[in-house]
C-alpha cells in the first residue's frame, strides 16, 4: 500500500478548522437528547458521568491522534485496517462505520422530530412525525444528488450559531446550581452504568472524522493531537455545565421526558425555548447533513476500490455525484428513522462505533512496526509506548459488551448484508 496519494490534495485545513470538524461532528443531537435520558438511571452523578466519560476517552482519541498521523492519505480507519490487516478488515470497517452514521442519521432525525415537536405537538408523533422525518431526509437525498458545496467557513458557522446557544443557556442557569446538585451524597449510585455508558458516549463519537480528513490537513503531525485532544476536552466540559444546568432546573420525576427546550422555557420563558429549538435545528441539521454528504461516500469509496459491487460506485451523469450510494444511504435511514427510536438507534450507532474503534486501535502496533522511516518521521507518538492504546482498547471492548441482544441483532443483520454483498463482489464478479 502507498500512500502518495494524500500528496496530491491541498493541506488546507489547519487547527481551527480541524476544531470546527470535530466540534461539529461531535455535537449534534447527542447533547440535545440524553440529558434527561442519561439522569433517569443516573441522577446528580450525571454531569460527572458526562465529564469522566469523555476524560476517559481521551485514550481513544489519543490512539486516534496517532494513527492518523502516519498516512498522508485521506480514509482514516478504513485506511488502519486495510494497510493493517488487509481488504476483509477494510471492508468490514467502512461497512461498519457507514453503519454507525447511518442510524445516527436516523436517531437524530427522530430527535429533530421531538424538538420541532416541543414548539408544535404536531410534529412530535404520529403523521407529523412522519412528515418531518421524511422530509428531511428526502430533501437531503435529493439535494446531495443535485451535489454539494461546502467549506469549513461555512460549517464553522453554523457550529457557532449552535453553541452559542448552549453558552447562554450554561450562563443563565449556573445561578440555580446549588451544593447539593453539584457534589452528589454518597447514596446517589447509577443504575445499569454499562448501559447507560453506551448511550452516552453517543454524545463523544463522530471525532473520527478529522482522521478521515487527514490528507487534507496542514502538519497532520502537530495539528491533530491538538484539535482532538482540545476539542473533546472543551466539548466534555460543555456537556458537563449543561447537564448540571439540567438537573439543576428540572425536577426529578419529570427527566425522562424533559429536553432541553424545557430548560431553555424556564430560565428564559418562551424566548429560551424558542433559542434552544432553534440551536437544536441548527445542530441536527448541520449534524444530519455532514451524516449524508459523508457515509454514501464510504460505500462509494468501498465500490471503488472493488469490494462492493460497482453499481455502489455509480456516478450521476449529469450531477457527478455517488447518486447510487446516496440512494442507499437515504432508503436504508428512513426506515431505520420511521421505525426505531432515538435510543435504539443511539445505541446500535454507539455499538457500531466501538466495533470500527477495537479494530483502529488493534492495528496501531502493526502500523506501529510496518511504518517506513518516512512514516514515522511524520507521526506523531503517544508517550508511554502501548499502555494509552491498551486503556482504549479496554474501553472500547467494555463498551461493546455493554450492548443488548437487540442492539447487536440491529447491528448483526445490516453487517450480515454487507459482509453478502463483499462476498457476491470478491467472488463472482470479480475478475
Amino acid at each position: 500500500m502507498t500512500n502518495d496519494k494524500g500528496a496530491q490534495l491541498r493541506r488546507d485545513i489547519g487547527f481551527f478548522g480541524a476544531a470546527f470538524l470535530v466540534l461539529n461532528a461531535m455535537i449534534g443531537a447527542g447533547i440535545f437528547a440524553l440529558p434527561g435520558k442519561v439522569a433517569v438511571n443516573a441522577g446528580l452523578l450525571s454531569p460527572w458521568l458526562f465529564l469522566v466519560v469523555g476524560v476517559v476517552f481521551l485514550a481513544v482519541v489519543l490512539t486516534f491522534a496517532e494513527l492518523a498521523s502516519y498516512f498522508r492519505d485521506s480514509g482514516g480507519p478504513v485506511l488502519y485496517a486495510t494497510y493493517a490487516f488487509g481488504p476483509l478488515a477494510g471492508f468490514g470497517t467502512g461497512w461498519i462505520l457507514f453503519l454507525s452514521r447511518m442510524t445516527a442519521f436516523a436517531a437524530n432525525a427522530n430527535v429533530m422530530a421531538i424538538y420541532l415537536g416541543s414548539l408544535f405537538p404536531w410534529f412530535g408523533e404520529g403523521v407529523g412525525r412522519t412528515a418531518v422525518i421524511s422530509l428531511v431526509t428526502l430533501g437531503l437525498t435529493y439535494a446531495n444528488i443535485l451535489g454539494v458545496r461546502d467549506g469549513v467557513r461555512t460549517m464553522g458557522f453554523f457550529t457557532i450559531l449552535k453553541v452559542l446557544p448552549l453558552i447562554l443557556l450554561v450562563l443563565l442557569g449556573l445561578q440555580h446550581v446549588t451544593a447539593g446538585t453539584l457534589i452528589p451524597s454518597a447514596s446517589d449510585v447509577i443504575g445499569d452504568l454499562g448501559g447507560t455508558a453506551l448511550l452516552l458516549i453517543y454524545a463523544y463519537v463522530g471525532f473520527e472524522t478529522m482522521a478521515v480528513t487527514a490528507g487534507e490537513t496542514a502538519e497532520p503531525r502537530r495539528v491533530l493531537p491538538r484539535a482532538l485532544i482540545r476539542t473533546v476536552i472543551g466539548t466534555g466540559i460543555l456537556y458537563f455545565l449543561i447537564v448540571l444546568v439540567f438537573i439543576s432546573v428540572i425536577s426529578a420525576d419529570a427527566y425522562a421526558e424533559a429536553t432541553l427546550v424545557d430548560v431553555g422555557r424556564m430560565l428564559a420563558g418562551p424566548v429560551g425555548a424558542i433559542a434552544i429549538t432553534l440551536a437544536a435545528v441548527f445542530s441536527i441539521g448541520g449534524n444530519l447533513a455532514g451524516s449524508m454528504i459523508a457515509a454514501p461516500r464510504l460505500i462509494f469509496a468501498l465500490a471503488e476500490n472493488r469490494l462492493l459491487p460497482a453499481w455502489f460506485g455509480n456516478v450521476h451523469p449529469k450531477y457527478a455525484t455517488p447518486d447510487h450510494a446516496i440512494l442507499v444511504m437515504g432508503a436504508l435511514a428512513l426506515v431505520m428513522a420511521l421505525t426505531g427510536s432515538f435510543v435504539e438507534l443511539a445505541v446500535a450507532s454507539s455499538l457500531s462505533r466501538m466495533l470500527s474503534y477495537n479494530v483502529c486501535i488493534a492495528s496501531l502496533p502493526v502500523i506501529r512496526n510496518r511504518a517506513g522511516e518516512e512514516m514515522k518521521a511524520r507521526a506523531y507518538r503517544i508517550r508511554g509506548g502501548y499502555l494509552v492504546p491498551f486503556v482504549g482498547l479496554a474501553i472500547c471492548l467494555w463498551l461493546t459488551a455493554q450492548a443488548n441482544t437487540q442492539n447487536w441483532r440491529t447491528v448483526g443483520i445490516l453487517l450480515a448484508i454487507g459482509l453478502v454483498l463483499y462476498a457476491v463482489e470478491r467472488r463472482f464478479v470479480r475478475r
